[in-house]
């Protein structure tokens, strides 16, 4: 499966919603590739009768320009940038949309500089008709979990602050997948979650099928987030994640399945690398995503320099990953041939951490929501210090 994916055929084949999900992921789909696409865009068309997934690529806000001088082998095209530019973060939404991607995964925690970039970032979101959800850093710098009453206050701002919002969801849930949640006990998760799930869909990042079940009852999900997964090597990949997708939808939660470009973190420590192979890996990896019948995949990533798993447009590859993802996609491959010209992640030699809404009316550019999977309706309604561990 080392050609082309057809975004047309296996995007579609691959995506087989269940039960009651069929109508709340048919409307997710409608919005993200019908509604309100912007101009020069090129929607990825399903095959008649059954929808896309979702493609989010997860995303990085905390750089500054010291940030590129501290493990690094590569610069973005755009420079040694900060996370503050509003004009690199509009050209990176931009260039997304051109690739076919339908939103991010935007790695935060309450801290004032990535709540400041995170609203900037939301502002130009809503400009560019472009979708964000949370990854939230539920580890410290030294890879240890936050005390659980701050993650459920910063769960707390962040509805307060961001809930009503229509690029994170509203008037549906805007999703936050809890990163880390291998170092939490099931009583912590609970406690945490439960609560606020009338407000939030929360998305665990378990990353076995045993880390999944013992937190199931209280997430709506789980998304996995393997950076350093090696199609060479680790031969029975697919079928983890086909075994992860299954054990979500059974417990009627999303699953969003991981897909990554490559990966090389020697710079802090690792061992593993795994080639890019000039896309080879990705469409490999895509194709592995899909067939684990995911509610979206989240892709491995934008922006993550240290882990060299960024599809960013750089000095070293240019534009060419974009492109790559733009043909898997069957979208438009982004103009960047030409360009104007808090810390980085803390990761070993593997990786582990990745809006549904009901169906629209088509003629209304509506907000996108996630909503779960049937029987786990709930209420009403029935990356600093990134532990990314291979499992």
């Amino acid at each position: 499966m080392i050609g082309r994916l057809d975004s047309r055929a296996s995007l579609a084949e691959h995506a087989r919603p269940r039960g009651r999900m069929v109508t709340c992921l048919l409307g997710w789909s409608l919005l993200l590739f019908s509604i309100g696409a912007p101009a020069g865009r090129v929607a990825a068309e399903p095959a008649r009768g059954a929808p896309p997934v979702p493609i989010l690529a997860y995303y990085y806000i905390w750089f500054d320009p010291r940030s590129w001088s501290h493990a690094k082998t590569d610069v973005p095209a755009l420079g040694p940038y900060s996370s503050d530019d509003s004009a690199v973060l509009r050209q990176h939404i931009q260039w997304a949309e051109q690739a076919g991607l339908n939103g991010f995964l935007v790695s935060w925690k309450n801290t004032p500089a990535l709540t400041r970039r995170l609203a900037e970032l939301a502002a130009i979101a809503a400009q560019e008709n472009f979708k964000l959800s949370i990854i939230y850093q539920g580890l410290n710098v030294a890879r240890r979990p936050l005390p659980a009453a701050q993650i459920a206050a910063d769960l707390d701002y962040f509805v307060n602050r961001f809930a009503g919002d229509p690029t994170f969801g509203a008037p549906g849930k805007p999703l936050v997948v809890w990163s880390g949640t291998w170092e939490f006990s099931p009583e912590d998760v609970a406690a945490v979650a439960t609560p606020r799930r009338n407000s939030l869909l929360i998305l665990a990042s378990e990353r076995n099928l045993p880390g999944y079940e013992r937190l199931a009852d209280s997430v709506d999900g789980n998304a996995y987030y393997w950076s350093s997964v090696d199609p060479d090597k680790d031969r029975g990949f697919a079928e983890k994640l086909g075994a992860m997708g299954q054990a979500v939808h059974a417990h009627g939660g999303l699953w969003f399945a991981p897909a990554a470009v490559g990966f090389d973190a020697r710079l802090i420590g690792g061992t593993r690398v795994v080639d890019r192979k000039d896309g080879a890996t990705l469409r490999v990896e895509m194709n592995a995503a899909m067939a684990s019948s995911p509610d979206a995949v989240g892709l491995i990533s934008w922006n993550e320099y240290t882990e060299n798993s960024y599809l960013e447009p750089s000095e070293k590859f240019g534009s060419r990953y974009l492109t790559v993802l733009s043909d898997i996609l069957s979208a438009q491959p982004p103009a960047s041939d030409t360009f104007d010209s808090t810390e980085p992640g803390t990761t070993d030699d593997g990786s582990d951490l990745g809006w549904l809404g009901a169906l629209a009316a088509l003629s209304v550019p509506a907000p996108l929501g996630i909503a779960r999977r049937g029987r786990r309706a709930h209420g009403s309604a029935a990356p600093t210090g990134d532990d990314r561990r291979v499992s």
